[in-house]
């Protein structure tokens, strides 16, 4: 990492996918606020590409098996979308 990276702009995606590597890291424990700023950059992220009814997006925090038996925390999104949006 270079010592530029601090100073640029992150981009919506890049703050998302950060984000979601805290709630992972975390390990499933997630404040309604935290989410709720998951939520919106899912919704900035996906809105580049799809028109959605963000109103209607519901994302849940549960648990899954994991191979070895343990659980590891998963993010379910129940996006509705609208349409396809063209270049």
């Amino acid at each position: 990492m270079k010592i530029t990276d601090f100073f640029r702009k992150k981009s919506s995606s890049e703050v998302a996918k950060d984000r979601l590597k805290f709630l992972l890291v975390s390990d499933g424990l997630c404040s309604p606020e935290v989410m709720e700023l998951i939520k919106n950059d899912i919704i900035e992220v996906i809105s580049k590409r799809l028109e959605i009814d963000a109103q209607g997006l519901e994302i849940q925090l549960t648990e899954t098996e994991t191979e070895d038996n343990g659980r590891a925390p998963t993010i379910c999104a129940n996006i509705p979308i609208k349409s396809i949006r063209r270049k």
